[in-house]
C-alpha cells in the first residue's frame, strides 16, 4: 500500500535571533552562571579570562554563523542580559538556570498554544494524531488536550512518540503506515521541540557547547494519507523505512533527564560508528525500495538530519555526493538551525514546496539517535 507524506504545515517560534547573536549570549550566560558559581562556593573567578577563553573555544568547536544564519526560539531569554527577569536563566539565582518543573510548565504552555494555532476550530479532525517530542511533556499531553478541546475523543486516537531524539520522524511515520493499514484514512504529525529550554550555562564542556551552538526551537504538522489529495500540489510517496541499532554503540548518544534539565551526552566516536555501518544500511534502505544503490547516489536528493555540519561533510564524503544532492539539508541548517525531531519535516516541507525538484526525484532521509540508532526513509516526490 502505497502511503504519502503531504499537507506541510509550520507554526515558526515568536522570537529569532542570528546565529552570531546567540553565541554571543551563550558567552555571556556561561560567564555570568560561572561567576555566581564562584561567588556561591567562595572560589576565585577572573571574569575577563574566563569569559576571553570560552569564546575563543565556543567559537572553535561550535557551529559558525557561516553555517547557521538564525534560529528561532520561543524564550524572550536569548533577547536581553537581565538575569533577574529571566524565564529559565535566572542564572544570579540559579547558575544552571531554573529547574526541571518550571521548564516543563512553561514547555505545556507554549505547547498547548501551538496545537491550537495546528487545530483551529474549523480543521479537518484527523483519524490518529501522533504527537512527536524529546524536550518535553506532561499528562494530559498538548494533543490530548486539543482531542478533547474539539469534542474529538471517541474518534481520534493519541499517540506520543517521545524522547527519541532527532530521528524521530521516520518512527513517527512507520506508526503512522501502521495505523493507516487499519482502514484509518489520515494519520497527522505534530513535531514540537523547544530545545533551547535544555542548554545549562553551567556545564562548559565541548560537547555541551557544540550542542548550545546547534539546537533551536520549531513546530511542524503533517499527514500521511493512502494518496495524494487533490488540494495538496506535491507529496512524498514514502518507497521503503528501515531503522538500524548499531551494536556495541550503547554510549555513543544519550540524551537524558537532569535535575536541571534534558542533557546530551555525545561521544568521539560517533564518526566512527557512522562511517563504519552507513554504507550497508543505505544498501539495505534501497533494497527494501526496489531501488539501484549506486543509481541513487548519482541522482536522489539526500535530506540528512544536521547533527551539525561536519555529519553533512562526513555523509557526502562518504557517498561522494555532489552538493546539490545536499542542498535542502544545508538549506534547513542555515535558515533554521538543527531543531531536533522537526529538521527532517522541514526538509521535506522544502523539496515538496520547491518547483525546481521534478517529479519522480527520489528523496533519501537519513537521521542518527540515541541506540546508536540510524533511521532512514526512500520517498519520491508526487506533484
Amino acid at each position: 500500500m502505497a502511503v504519502v507524506v503531504s499537507d506541510f504545515q509550520i507554526v515558526r517560534p515568536q522570537f529569532e535571533s542570528t546565529h552570531l547573536a546567540t553565541l554571543e549570549w551563550i558567552v555571556k550566560a556561561h560567564t555570568q552562571a560561572e561567576e555566581q558559581y564562584c561567588l556561591q562556593k567562595n572560589l576565585p573567578f577572573n571574569k575577563t579570562e574566563f569569559s576571553e577563553e570560552l569564546k575563543k573555544e565556543l567559537f572553535r568547536v561550535g557551529c559558525k554563523p557561516g553555517d547557521i544564519q538564525k534560529r528561532g526560539h520561543e524564550l524572550p531569554d536569548f533577547l536581553h542580559e537581565n538575569w533577574d527577569q529571566m524565564q529559565v536563566y535566572q542564572l544570579n539565582c540559579y547558575p544552571q538556570g531554573v529547574g526541571l518543573r518550571v521548564r516543563q510548565e512553561l514547555h505545556r504552555k507554549y505547547t498547548d498554544s501551538v496545537f491550537d494555532k495546528f487545530y483551529p476550530t474549523e480543521a479537518l479532525q484527523p483519524d490518529d494524531l501522533i504527537h512527536v517530542s524529546c524536550t518535553g511533556y506532561t499528562a494530559p499531553s498538548g494533543a490530548q488536550k486539543l482531542v478533547s478541546k474539539r469534542n474529538w475523543g471517541t474518534t481520534t486516537y493519541v499517540t506520543h512518540a517521545y524522547h527519541m531524539g532527532c530521528y524521530a520522524s521516520i518512527p513517527a511515520c512507520r506508526m503512522a503506515e501502521g495505523f493507516l493499514q487499519k482502514e484509518k484514512k489520515r494519520i497527522d504529525i505534530v513535531h514540537t521541540e523547544l530545545c533551547a529550554f535544555h542548554f545549562n550555562p553551567l556545564l562548559h564542556s565541548r560537547e555541551q557547547l557544540v550542542a548550545q551552538s546547534l539546537f533551536a526551537d520549531g513546530y511542524i504538522k503533517y499527514s500521511l494519507t493512502r494518496k495524494k489529495e487533490p488540494h495538496n500540489k506535491s507529496a512524498l510517496k514514502i518507497l521503503a523505512i528501515y531503522e538500524e541499532i548499531i551494536p556495541d554503540s550503547l554510549d555513543a548518544m544519550q540524551w537524558f533527564i537532569a535535575d536541571w534539565g534534558f542533557q546530551l551526552v555525545l561521544s568521539k566516536e560517533i564518526p566512527a560508528f557512522i562511517a563504519k555501518n552507513v554504507k550497508n544500511y543505505l544498501l539495505q534502505l534501497c533494497v527494501r525500495a526496489g531501488c539501484d544503490l549506486q543509481e541513487m547516489l548519482d541522482e536522489a536528493l539526500f535530506a540528512i538530519h544536521p547533527g551539525g555540519p561536519k555529519i553533512l561533510d562526513y555523509i557526502q564524503k562518504i557517498f561522494q555526493l555532489r552538493d546539490e544532492q545536499l542542498f535542502f539539508s544545508r538549506e534547513i541548517l542555515k535558515q533554521y538551525g538543527n531543531i531536533s525531531s522537526a529538521t527532517l519535516p522541514y526538509m521535506w516541507e522544502a523539496i515538496c514546496a520547491d518547483p525546481a525538484v521534478a517529479e519522480k526525484t527520489k528523496v533519501i532521509s537519513l537521521a542518527f539517535g540515541p541506540g546508536l540508532t540510524i533511521a532512514g526513509m526512500l520517498g519520491e516526490k508526487e506533484v
